[in-house]
């Protein structure tokens, strides 16, 4: 009996260790701040990624919990992208392309100068600006997106096939997810 309940601890210790172990390996997006991202981006240009978000916003904690989270994305994104995570109500200074963006709105949920000109002036959280090597927005796309969906998307931005004259909607129909 005593042999049984020794057997019974070190198997629940094992489980446990190994839940531990899946759970640290869980890809997780490298998130970076504007000015790391184009310091990067000059040793090793890639496309940029901004997650525009908000304290307060529920869907954009819906996005890291479900679609950032997602291992497919994750990976997909720390591969092929600079990302960004960015607080669209901070007041913090931002230098980005040339340029010193700052919260110069005034009242409660203001905005940020850099979401107001990435987003031109169309608001909305959560919203994802893609960004070329050149620091030229490619395309901007509000709301929250789940995984099976914002695979394509990324993808499609990532080969460049808007720049192909390939129809979003056309790539999608033929893209083969990773996700199950």
């Amino acid at each position: 009996m005593i042999l049984q309940a020794k057997n019974f601890k070190l198997f629940i210790l094992l489980i446990a260790l190994g839940l531990i172990s899946f759970a640290s390996s869980a890809q997780k997006i490298n998130w970076l701040s504007f000015e790391e991202a184009e310091a990067k981006n000059k040793v090793e240009p890639r496309k940029m990624i901004v997650d525009l978000y908000t304290d307060w916003c529920k869907w954009c904690k819906v996005m890291d919990e479900n679609t950032f989270a997602h291992p497919v994305i994750a990976e997909y994104i720390n591969e092929n992208f600079y990302a960004v995570k960015f607080n669209a109500e901070s007041t913090d200074p931002v230098k980005f392309a040339g340029h010193t963006f700052e919260n110069t709105q005034e009242g409660r949920r203001s905005a940020h100068d850099i979401a107001i000109a990435l987003t031109q002036g169309k608001l909305s959280y959560p919203t994802y600006v893609f960004i070329d090597e050149k620091s030229q927005i490619i395309h901007v796309q509000p709301g929250y997106i789940e995984p099976k969906k914002f695979e394509p998307m990324i993808a499609y931005i990532n080969k460049e096939m808007y720049a192909k004259g390939t129809e979003f909607q056309k790539f999608v129909n033929s893209f083969d997810s990773q996700i199950e």
